[in-house]
């Protein structure tokens, strides 16, 4: 049968650099390799087909031959499926780590004993739950050590054997070419164990799901983006391994009247034209109850007003935030005929001599407009 192109194996472009080379031929190994896909011959004649393909594309010289002559150009070169020197190693790194033994650990099987996965579950919190802490019950899914077989896998009275294929050790070498490649074992998945008569609960894993319920307290001051951490509520270990942890995801709803930026918080105050020129007193909400806010005379919309320690207390400890109030003037509306008239008359003390002291910001843009149209 006639070879397929060696780019087209990989799935990349014939102008492919050497980095996109290793990562689309990472990516293939990994796919096809025989410890993912037991007893699958087309997915080992995959596997053989993308690393002859990676040797010769990854060598200068050889992948200049091919360019030029095709799989003439360097028959007798690949090594019929072997791992090019240098190749595997260097693309891979610590990749098949779990795949393949270290030199360290040739000829001794994995720790069939695994630390359990971490979980993740997001929790969306109201500004006044973040800020003052709560207790939350949450129910979650997780898998946790079978009680009829107390973790083993096997069914009551039975226990699991030692693996055939390995003699237990929990690796086989393949065989390349020249090269002789140690591999995790693809009968017992490195753990040097098999199980004939699994449990009938649990099926040979070990754990089962389940649904608990846990009682989770919320700190004051957390914010959108915060993790909290609970050891050992995450998912069951293998055969007897640990626990791992559950990790719960805040996030702050938005709320209808404050926005915290850290620990301060910020909220507008809209104020009648009459309280900004003449000034007033007005009552501002907190988290904690109303405050006085004393609004001097002449104030212009957009001043902030610092209410101290009116924000938020910092998880992490620190003073605590303020309450930044910013009032904005609203604009009168569905005024009587007796108001607009009372404003007509007003407008038109301020169109006389000294309007320009009244209004100093509106005088400044003009005479701005002014100069920039003379400076063009």
């Amino acid at each position: 049968m006639a070879k397929r192109d060696y780019y087209e194996i990989l799935g990349v472009s014939r102008d492919v650099s050497e980095k996109d080379l290793k990562k689309a031929y990472r990516r293939m190994a990994m796919k096809y390799h025989p410890d993912r896909n037991p007893g699958d011959k087309a997915a080992e004649d995959q596997f053989k087909e993308v690393n002859e393909a990676f040797e010769v594309l990854s060598d200068s010289q050889k992948r200049a031959a091919y360019d030029q002559f095709g799989h003439a150009g360097v028959d007798g070169q690949a090594g019929a499926g072997g791992f090019g020197a240098g190749s595997f190693s260097d693309v891979f790194g610590d990749i098949f780590g779990d795949i393949f033994g270290t030199a360290a650990g040739a000829g001794r099987g994995r720790s069939s004993v695994q630390r359990g996965a971490d979980l993740r579950y997001s929790m969306e919190l109201e500004l006044e739950e973040a800020v003052k802490g709560v207790e939350k019950k949450i129910r979650i899914p997780t898998q946790v050590e079978c009680r009829t077989c107390d973790g083993s896998g096997a069914r009551k009275g039975s226990s699991p054997e030692t693996c055939s294929t390995c003699g237990g050790v929990g690796q086989v070498r393949m065989q390349q070419g020249f090269f002789s490649v140690q591999q995790t074992c693809p009968a017992c998945h490195g753990t040097g164990k098999v199980i004939k008569d699994p449990c009938r609960d649990c099926h040979g894993e070990g754990r089962v799901e389940e649904y608990k319920t846990l009682s989770i307290k919320i700190p004051a001051g957390v914010d959108t983006g915060d993790r909290i951490r609970l050891a050992g509520e995450g998912e069951a270990g293998l055969n007897g391994g640990p626990a791992g942890d559950l990790y719960v995801q805040v996030a702050v709803r938005d709320h209808k009247i404050f926005q915290r930026d850290g620990k301060h918080l910020y909220c507008e105050v809209p104020i009648t034209i009459c309280d900004a020129v003449l000034g007033g007193e007005l009552e501002v909400p907190t988290l904690d109850g109303k405050v006085k806010l004393k609004i001097p005379p002449e104030t212009q919309t957009g001043k902030l007003f610092r209410v101290r320690g009116k924000g938020v207390a910092p998880v992490r400890g620190g003073a605590q935030g303020d309450l930044l109030c910013r009032v904005i003037i609203e604009t009168p509306v569905s005024l009587t005929k007796r108001q607009r008239e009372l404003f007509e008359e007003l407008q038109a003390t301020f169109e006389g001599e000294g309007g320009h002291r009244q209004s100093p910001r509106k005088t400044s843009w003009f005479e701005g407009v002014k100069n920039f149209f003379e400076n063009m």
